[in-house]
């Protein structure tokens, strides 16, 4: 027992770890842009130079689970993770900045693809739950590190950010190379069985709901700031944000103590239903008011991430890395493709139309989520 809460502790430390150098880089643009002399332009590479490098290595690491060392590649990961964010802090050119920044995702990328896996073994009968309190260590993570930017640059040069989260992820390290290695039953991922996983209407319509999650939630992340900045003063506008990230600690807390008692798809439907007012009261709200229906969303939208993934791994236990990482790459598939989208809309009409793109995908997901378990019922006939 004590052995598995400390691979569970030694994961929620370095997702955390990863959510801070992800959230903490809006805070630094401004830094960023000060001290490299580039455009705004170039200044949006940031964003796809760590995304990239992310999703391209949680599928290639993910679908050979099975054929891997756990804890090699886990210490590799953690390892290149803190090299490549003490890279980020001393880098001299904004090339090699953006060069250490693919490298600090891939390093991510190389450690989430093995560490969900690993505890969906460790924890076969309560894998929501876990998956609940994994993500919800994101979440402190993420609004974490937003403020750990803003106090260091009271005192200190951005650089120094990097080096405090390059520190933080050393404990990590000395804990995974400490701990046994738990035996587990992930099967190798066969080159014919991938036909049949995809194939799977269960596993198709996961990833697409969490597609649409990723695609609602990347949107909110990208644009809500902007979007209230057009009635708030600006100050006031990034708190919206800010209410956002914050509500994912209280609502993810509270899915993991209900997800024992209902279902995956149940708690999802809920909440998805729920987001869709506090979603449409936010946005129909051009007031200082709307920070507290935003407060309400991010709670309700909160759930879908572990909840979904956790019921693709359901479908397919015993393949946990590849579904893991399917799952993974679909949410910041939809986090990257549909801000895009939102922004083009914005240009075409006003970002008060485009804004409710997320609301029209809620819907849809919300219809989406209605069927699964029907689908599902088919995928699992279809493979008996």
């Amino acid at each position: 027992m004590r052995r598995r809460r400390l691979w569970l502790g030694a994961a929620c430390c370095f997702v955390a770890g990863d959510a801070m150098a992800l959230q903490s880089r809006g805070a630094l643009l401004s830094s960023f842009e000060g001290t490299f002399g580039v455009s705004e332009s170039l200044l949006g590479l940031v964003a796809p130079a760590g995304t990239v490098g992310f999703v391209v290595a949680i599928l290639a690491v993910g679908m050979l689970a099975g054929r891997l060392d756990v804890r090699h590649v886990l210490v590799f990961g953690a390892v290149a993770m803190a090299i490549s964010l003490f890279a980020i802090s001393v880098a001299p050119a904004y090339s090699l900045f953006l060069f250490a920044l693919l490298v600090q995702g891939s390093a991510a990328g190389v450690f989430r693809a093995m560490d969900r896996p690993l505890l969906s073994h460790l924890y076969p009968d309560r894998r929501g739950r876990i998956f609940v309190l994994y993500a919800l260590a994101w979440a402190v993570g993420a609004v974490v590190g937003p403020v750990l930017a803003s106090a260091v640059l009271l005192v200190a040069d951005w650089r120094a950010v990097y080096v405090i989260l390059a520190v933080s992820i050393v404990p990590v390290v000395v804990l995974v190379l400490s701990l046994e290695v738990p035996s587990w039953n992930e099967q190798p991922l066969e080159r014919d069985a991938i036909g049949p996983l995809l194939s799977s209407s269960g596993v198709r319509t996961t990833l697409l709901a969490l597609a649409l999650a990723g695609g609602i939630e990347g949107t909110v992340f990208t644009w809500l700031p902007y979007y209230a900045g057009t009635f708030l003063d600006r100050t006031t506008a990034n708190l919206a944000l800010s209410a956002f990230l914050l509500a994912y600690i209280p609502g993810r807390y509270a899915y993991a103590k209900l997800v024992d008692s209902i279902s995956y798809l149940r708690l999802s439907l809920v909440t998805t239903g729920l987001s869709i007012p506090a979603f449409a009261i936010a946005l129909g709200w051009p007031s200082v008011g709307m920070l507290v229906a935003v407060f309400c969303a991010g709670a309700f939208i909160s759930s879908l991430f572990p909840l979904l993934s956790a019921y693709g791994v359901d479908i397919v236990p015993e393949y946990s890395g590849p579904m893991s990482a399917l799952t993974t790459g679909a949410t910041y598939a939809g986090t990257a493709f549909v801000p895009v989208v939102v922004g083009i809309a914005a240009e075409l009409t006003s970002i008060r139309i485009a804004m409710w793109i997320p609301i029209g995908l809620t819907v849809v997901l919300f219809g989406l989520i209605w069927s699964m378990p029907a689908r599902a019922e088919v995928s699992e006939a279809g493979t008996a």
